[in-house]
Formats: C-alpha cells, sequence, structure tokens
C-alpha cells in the first residue's frame, strides 16, 4: 500500500498545478482554432500538442522535460536553441517559392522593405518597457512575421525568449486574416481599394535562374550574418528553377520541410512548461509582437501610397500589406480584401511580389540585427 501511495503521489492528479492547467487549456485552443478555423494548422497542431506535453507534471530527474540535458525533447529542441531547424525550413521555402511575380515588377521590392520597418520602431519600444537591446531585437524580429526568422534570431541574441517569442511570431501569422483586414481598410480609400493593376509579363526561365544566384551575391553581401537563412532561401529555390535536380527540390519542399516543420513546431510548445512561460515578460512579448506586425502592415500600405504619388502606372495599396512574410498568408488577405470591394479585381499574383519580397526583407533585417547586436 506505501508503495502505491507513493507511485500515485508523483502522478500528474497529484503534481498539477493552475498554471499547468492554464498552459494546457491554451494548447487545447491552439488545436481547435487549427482544426475549426483553419488557422496555419501545420503548424499550430504541433505546436498545440507540444503545449500540452510540456506541461503536463513530472518528477524531476528523469530526463523527461525539455530543459533536461539528454532528454528526446531537449535533444529535440537543440535544433531550436543551436538555430539548425530555421535555415533548413528556409531551404523548404525557397524550394516552393516562385518569385516571377517579384522579377516581373521589380519596384514591388520596396514594400517588402517599408514593412520591415515595424521591426525597428518595435525594438524602441520594447527597450522603452526595460527589455535589453538583445532581448528588444529578439522581440522586434516578431514584425517580419516569419517564424523561422524569429527563431533564429532570438535563439541567437535571447534565448532564454526563444519559447515567448517564437509562439506569439506563429500565432499572428494565423492570425493574419484577422489583424490585417481591419488596418487595410483605414488606410486606404474605397477608391484605391478598387484600383486595377495590369497583368504581370511573362518571366523567362533564365531570369527565374539567375535570381537566386544574384539575390545570394547581393543580400549575403549586405548582410553576411544572414548567409545561414538567404543562403538556404536562394539554394531551395535555385534547386527549383533548374530544371535538372527536381529530386532535390520535391525533398526539399515536402518531406524535408514537413519533418523539420514537425519537429520545430512540438520542441518549441513543448519548451513552454508554466513555470519558464508565464510571466509578465511574455504578456509584453506578445502585446509587442501585436505592435510590430500592425505596423509592419501599415508600413506596407502607406509606402504603396506613396509611390503613387511617383509612379504613373498605379499600385493597389492593399497589395502593401503583403509586404510581410506570411506566405502566402498575407498575399490571399489582399486578394480577399479587393475582391470585396470590385469582384473582378484580381491581386494574388501582384501581391505575391511584395509578400515574397518581405521573406528576403525580414531574412536581411535580421542579419543586420545580429551584426549590430551581436
Amino acid at each position: 500500500m506505501n508503495g502505491v501511495l507513493d507511485l500515485f503521489s508523483k502522478t500528474g492528479f497529484v503534481n498539477i498545478e493552475l498554471p499547468s492547467i492554464l498552459m494546457i487549456c491554451i494548447g487545447i485552443i491552439l488545436i481547435t482554432l487549427a482544426i475549426t478555423k483553419k488557422w496555419e494548422p501545420l503548424l499550430l497542431i504541433p505546436i498545440g500538442f507540444g503545449v500540452i506535453v510540456g506541461n503536463i507534471p513530472f518528477e524531476p530527474g528523469h530526463m523527461i522535460g525539455v530543459y533536461e540535458p539528454g532528454s528526446f525533447l531537449n535533444f529535440i529542441y537543440s535544433g531550436v536553441k543551436d538555430g539548425i531547424f530555421p535555415p533548413l525550413i528556409f531551404l523548404g521555402l525557397g524550394a516552393m517559392t516562385d518569385f516571377s511575380s517579384l522579377l516581373a515588377n521589380p519596384k514591388l521590392i520596396l514594400l517588402g522593405a517599408a514593412a520591415q520597418v515595424g521591426i525597428f520602431i518595435t525594438i524602441l519600444g520594447a527597450i522603452a518597457l526595460g527589455f535589453t537591446l538583445p532581448e528588444a531585437a529578439s522581440i522586434g524580429i516578431i514584425g517580419g512575421a516569419d517564424g523561422p526568422t524569429t527563431i533564429f534570431v532570438s535563439s541567437n541574441l535571447a534565448p532564454h525568449l526563444v519559447s515567448a517569442v517564437a509562439i506569439a511570431g506563429y500565432s499572428y501569422m494565423a492570425l493574419v486574416p484577422l489583424i490585417q483586414p481591419p488596418i487595410m481598410k483605414l488606410l486606404t480609400t474605397d477608391k484605391e481599394r478598387r484600383i486595377k493593376m495590369k497583368p504581370l509579363r511573362q518571366v523567362s526561365q533564365r531570369e527565374k535562374i539567375i535570381f537566386p544566384i544574384a539575390g545570394l551575391i547581393i543580400t549575403c553581401f549586405l548582410a553576411p550574418a544572414a548567409i545561414p537563412l538567404l543562403g538556404c532561401l536562394f539554394f531551395g529555390n535555385i534547386l527549383k528553377e533548374c530544371g535538372v535536380a527536381d529530386r532535390l527540390a520535391n525533398t526539399a519542399r515536402t518531406s524535408m520541410i514537413d519533418i523539420v516543420t514537425i519537429l520545430l513546431g512540438f520542441s518549441v510548445g513543448a519548451s513552454t512548461q508554466a513555470n519558464m512561460f508565464l510571466k509578465w515578460s511574455s504578456i509584453q512579448i506578445f502585446l509587442l509582437g501585436a505592435c510590430a506586425f500592425a505596423i509592419a502592415t501599415a508600413c506596407g500600405i502607406l509606402f504603396a501610397k506613396l509611390m503613387n504619388v511617383f509612379c504613373k502606372e498605379k499600385i493597389n495599396p492593399l497589395i502593401g500589406s503583403a509586404g510581410v512574410s506570411a506566405v502566402p498568408m498575407a498575399a490571399r488577405v489582399s486578394q480577399m480584401v479587393g475582391q470585396k470591394y470590385d469582384k473582378s479585381n484580381y491581386l494574388l499574383l501582384h501581391a505575391m511580389g511584395p509578400n515574397v519580397a518581405g521573406v528576403i526583407g525580414s531574412a536581411i533585417a535580421a542579419g543586420i540585427l545580429l551584426a549590430m547586436v551581436k
């Protein structure tokens, strides 16, 4: 009987505490939203399930928890804290991305660059709230709306914030359809939302092959600290576009990125143990992340309006919101909002230009932050 009582005293039913119950509920909510609302299910389901796993009470010393060296979860989490998973995600992303929209209208890259302003404004806000410069940089990068980039920066500059920053970053990526439309409507007029853009020109295969090579050289010379991200992004893209490495491209954009996404999401979720995650700083990070995302969206829209002052061919400002690098969700939101005002207006291909530019822009911003801060 003493043995039975001793065993029962070590179960989660006895040792569960209110903070852990709260985190388990959050994990269940994430899974529910992913299934019922289809908000980034490939990310939120692994993260939500990881949150539940990471907050089940256990007895320390048995190599179970994500922060216990030698444990299974700790081994997987090393891919996050050591910055291994984000470049691999970028490799798969590059193998999936078609840069034709950007190449057909190169000036749209300015919208991707403008959206990154939200990163640097949020850094100032984080410093004002008492965060250190490395912590502020890790929080500000949430404005890029790029989960892998966010994890890459925070794992290098503020490893203790990785779980909070990653959860915030991926949450706002999933909430793009809720966050962006009100900002888009607030900053544009009815006439601007109805602007129709000319069909994009056909991009040659030669241009598609040259772009990842030229893009790699230009961007990495500008921000060498971003080589792991940009190198993998453009490497994956040339595998896709060269036409002679289909097996490698297919592996990068299917099996490999799926495996890495599962491991990254699950381990990030498991790292949100209540005693490590439920802090006032985590709430501040979520609030600052929302501000970063909103500012980035607004900057892309406002810069598109500014470009219309000087450009003969008008740009629909709605595509400016796609300058954040939530690919392709942000581009789809531009299309969705535009068609509410004119069902014959098709903005998706145009919005993909600033959208993929935002991926490159957020990686460059990450490299600049790493070079300046680290």
